[in-house]
């Protein structure tokens, strides 16, 4: 039997993983912050240990939850809404998080360790990007995933664990953030709101989380030491596209405001994940179109708005 470990197992990657690793018999330790909100997202499995750390204190592990890993997964990571990504010294922070999670690794004997890094890290780049372009990003949010990936594969090195690091392209699904272009158009449309957009001919790669999770328990076995992987899906079509099919899934009379809004200063207008990397040493491979994808998610959302409201009324 594999076991995990798992920063940021609340977030909708970690959960996605958790599920993914619960149905190929893996052991999980799940570490979350303190007193969490999300702390009911978990299944309740026999294969979860959850044990909660503030990602400040991440060291603090080393005596409470043993030794002989096959991976340690780090997907926390503090400051991810808009304002946050150019927060300076919040990203900064993130740093050295990111070694510290590596040198818990070596304590607990991990053989492996996966990071999560982010599209950021590229800045802007037409067609699809594959992982030998040369890095560029532009805020504190793209510079600290890159900084971090960097710095964490060479310590990693020196401590003779494999490693991996991770971009991820546009991932969307349950538990995405409230925030997200997904949400707020199902959000908005599900309360007869019409939602406001830009022209939107920005090419855009959508992967459902639950095949993003697929692509990062497969690299456990699979995935190549200090090699870089894309997690997308390897199609990009124009944000448009992807709207209408929202708003088809919930109502195809619905109003759309495309066009109602203009573009911001420095719009990124390309975001392909070229993916061979990861398909050619994983076989990895989507296998949930966005249309069906955002039918899970919006009757996911419907779920849990009518579950609020059951809540409210007791």
């Amino acid at each position: 039997m594999k076991r995990i470990i798992l920063t940021g197992a609340t977030s909708m990657l970690g959960l996605a993983l958790i599920d993914e690793c619960l149905e190929n018999d893996t052991d999980v330790v799940a570490v979350i912050r303190k007193n969490s909100s999300k702390i009911n997202y978990l299944p309740n499995s026999r294969n979860i240990k959850v044990v909660e750390c503030d990602i400040t204190d991440v060291s603090s592990l080393s005596d409470s939850i043993g030794r002989g890993f096959d991976a340690f997964y780090h997907f926390a990571w503090e400051g991810t809404s808009s304002v946050e990504r150019i927060n300076v010294s919040t990203q900064n922070k993130n740093i050295g998080f990111t070694l510290d999670a590596v040198r818990l690794a070596n304590v607990l004997e991990c053989r492996k360790f996966i990071g999560a890094g982010s599209q950021a890290e590229y800045g802007r780049i037409s067609g699809a990007i594959n992982t030998d372009v040369t890095a560029s990003p532009e805020n504190a949010y793209g510079i600290a995933k890159y900084t971090a990936g960097k710095l964490s594969s060479l310590l990693a090195k020196e401590m003779d664990i494999e490693f991996i690091w991770t971009r991820i392209f546009s991932v969307y699904g349950s538990y995405d953030s409230h925030n997200s272009m997904v949400m707020y158009c199902i959000r908005s449309l599900l309360n007869n709101e019409k939602p406001r957009f830009t022209p939107c001919e920005q090419k855009w790669d959508y992967l459902y989380f639950r095949d993003a999770a697929k692509a990062f328990y497969a690299l456990i076995e699979k995935g190549v030491n200090q090699r870089l992987y894309n997690i997308g899906s390897g199609v990009a079509s124009p944000l448009s596209e992807y709207i209408h099919a929202i708003r088809d899934a919930i109502n195809p009379a619905l109003p759309l405001g495309i066009g109602d809004l203009e573009y911001s200063t420095g719009q990124v207008m390309s975001l392909h994940a070229d993916i061979s990397g990861l398909t050619n040493d994983t076989g990895f491979l989507p296998s949930t179109t966005f249309e069906e994808g955002i039918h899970k998610t919006v009757d996911w959302y419907k779920s849990l708005t009518s579950a609020r409201c059951e809540d409210e009324k007791q």
